[in-house]
């Protein structure tokens, strides 16, 4: 919960505040980007919400901050109920971001996707009885899909409550050893019909992406969509090697899709010939930084 005496002078003047146990994970600025930019080395609130739309993607963002690090200095209890109530928060069509951001994994990003033949968890939020009962109520979980070995978080109790099979690359899978399903290798891996598995080494040596319905790719921390930039872009720093990354990353160019949905970093949906288009930019600007 977040302290008001530890409220960052970052702020501004107003009720919603982000205090110094803030870790800069961007959840806030997904969420609530009217309200929360980077300030320095936090977040912190840059335009007090205003009316009941803004206010309530800043409880969307209070909720989904894996510290607890923003406040309020009075709470509007309806809202707040109203955005707990929202996640797993709708995407498009059947997939879904689940919301309640885990610490253990930094703050990153996890999904849902609701499917006739099992839902599919991609990496883990927070095990919290709000998402426990959301993910019953739409028919439990079947797969949770790990993209790499830092976002797994509470993983294994998600897969222990709803039986679920735990996927993940064996060469991360000291994360999470008695997953249920360990893939090899680097080959495309077909899965259920409208799932291509497709190992991208780089990031760490066993990091996957998910490509669901040839539309939504689900990343981790492969790459992402930076919204100042408005482009894609790719880690420089944490990389267990370079060449496989960008080697990763050209390999995407062999596959559709249209939407980009990111363990860190902003998610975004372009038309396929411009998300084509921003990922051959992003190819050769991993080039230019090689030579």
């Amino acid at each position: 919960m977040a302290d008001s005496l530890k409220r960052l002078n970052t702020n501004r003047p107003g009720n919603f505040y982000v205090d110094t146990t803030c870790i800069n994970c961007d959840t806030c600025r997904q969420l609530a980007q009217d309200s929360f930019e980077e300030v320095g080395e936090y977040s912190a609130v840059v335009h007090q919400p205003a009316g009941d739309r803004e206010t309530l993607q800043a409880y969307r963002a209070l909720l989904a901050c894996p510290t607890g690090s923003i406040g309020t200095e009075q709470s509007d209890q309806s809202l707040l109920k109203s955005a707990k109530a929202d996640f797993p928060l709708l995407v498009e069509d059947d997939v879904y971001y689940c919301g309640f951001n885990s610490e253990k994994s930094f703050g990153a990003n996890s999904f849902l996707v609701q499917h006739a033949d099992g839902n599919w968890l991609i990496d883990s939020p927070r095990y919290l009885k709000p998402l426990v009962d959301a993910f019953e109520r739409r028919g439990g979980l079947a797969y949770i899909f790990l993209t790499h070995e830092d976002d797994v978080a509470d993983a294994a109790r998600y897969a222990q409550r709803f039986g679920a099979k735990r996927i993940i690359h064996r060469a991360d899978a000291h994360a999470m050893p008695d997953a249920e399903e360990i893939l090899e290798g680097l080959e495309l891996c077909l899965f259920e019909k409208e799932f291509r598995i497709i190992p991208v080494p780089g990031h760490t040596a066993g990091s996957l992406c998910l490509l669901y319905r040839d539309r939504f790719l689900f990343t981790g921390d492969h790459l992402w969509w930076d919204p100042e930039t408005q482009r894609l872009e790719s880690p420089r720093q944490l990389v267990w090697n370079a060449e496989a990354l960008h080697d990763s990353i050209q390999k995407l160019t062999h596959y559709p899709f249209e939407w980009v949905l990111a363990g860190h970093g902003g998610r975004t949906h372009l038309a396929p010939q411009h998300m084509r288009k921003a990922l051959l930019d992003l190819v050769e600007r991993c080039e230019s930084r090689r030579d």
